[in-house]
C-alpha cells in the first residue's frame, strides 16, 4: 500500500525515502520496459502499446527506440509526435512533462531525483525529487543529460553532450557543460529552412514524374 506521507513529501520536492513509496509503479513499468526492450518493436508494436499504458500520458503517434528505461512511468507526461531514439533514460520520481513535436536523441538522460550533499544524510538513503518540464517544438542531440529541477522553453535545440543544469529559455539553441545560451533561433533560420525544405519537395515531385 502507498505511503501517503511519502508521496506526498516526494512530489513537494521535500526529503523523502523511495523504497517507502510503495505505489507500485517500479514493478508495473519495469515488466513493461523489459518486454518492449526484447521485443521485435520494428513489427510488432503490442509491447509499446502495454509499455504506455504505464505512462501518465502517451499519444498515440509517440515513437520510442528501445532500449528504454523509466524509474516508475506513470509520472512521466509525453505530448503529441513525441520521438525518442535509442537509450532514453528517465529517473521519474517528481514529473517529467512534454510539449508536442519533441525529438530526442540517443542517450539522453532526464533526472528528477537528487541527493543530500552532506554523506552522512545520504547514507540514510533519503533523496528529493524536482520536476522537469520541455516545452513544445524542442530537439535535444545525443547525450544531453538534463537534471532535477529544469524546464527547458518552447522552440528550443540542446545541442549533443549538454548538460543542462539551470532553466532555458524559449527560441534559443543552447549548448555545454553548463548548458548555456549561445544564440536565439530567428528568423534567418525559418527562411534558410524553408529554402531548404522547398527544394526538396520540388525533388520529390520530380522524383515521382520521371
Amino acid at each position: 500500500m502507498r505511503s501517503q506521507f511519502e508521496w506526498d513529501r516526494m512530489l513537494s520536492q521535500k526529503l523523502y525515502c523511495p523504497s517507502k513509496v510503495r505505489d507500485g509503479s517500479w514493478e508495473r513499468v519495469h515488466a513493461a520496459q523489459k518486454r518492449f526492450n526484447e521485443s521485435e518493436f520494428w513489427h510488432d508494436n503490442s509491447a509499446l502499446e502495454e509499455l504506455k499504458k504505464c505512462f501518465g500520458r502517451a499519444p498515440k503517434d509517440m515513437i520510442l527506440t528501445p532500449p528504454v528505461y523509466f524509474d516508475h512511468g506513470d509520472r512521466v507526461m509525453f505530448g503529441k509526435h513525441f520521438y525518442a531514439n535509442t537509450g532514453l533514460t528517465i529517473l521519474d520520481e517528481n514529473y517529467v512533462t512534454f510539449g508536442d513535436n519533441v525529438f530526442i536523441a540517443p542517450h539522453v538522460s532526464i533526472y528528477t531525483a537528487g541527493h543530500p550533499i552532506d554523506a552522512k544524510i545520504r547514507n540514510t538513503e533519503v533523496e528529493y525529487a524536482r520536476p522537469v518540464t520541455i516545452g513544445s517544438d524542442v530537439w535535444i542531440g545525443g547525450n544531453v543529460v538534463i537534471n532535477p529541477g529544469v524546464t527547458i522553453g518552447d522552440d528550443v535545440v540542446i545541442g549533443s553532450g549538454s548538460v543542462v543544469t539551470k532553466d532555458i529559455p524559449s527560441h534559443v539553441i543552447a549548448a555545454g557543460n553548463p548548458c548555456k545560451v549561445i544564440r536565439e533561433i530567428t528568423e534567418e533560420d525559418r527562411i534558410y529552412w524553408e529554402k531548404q525544405y522547398q527544394e526538396y519537395k520540388k525533388e520529390c515531385e520530380k522524383n515521382v514524374s520521371d
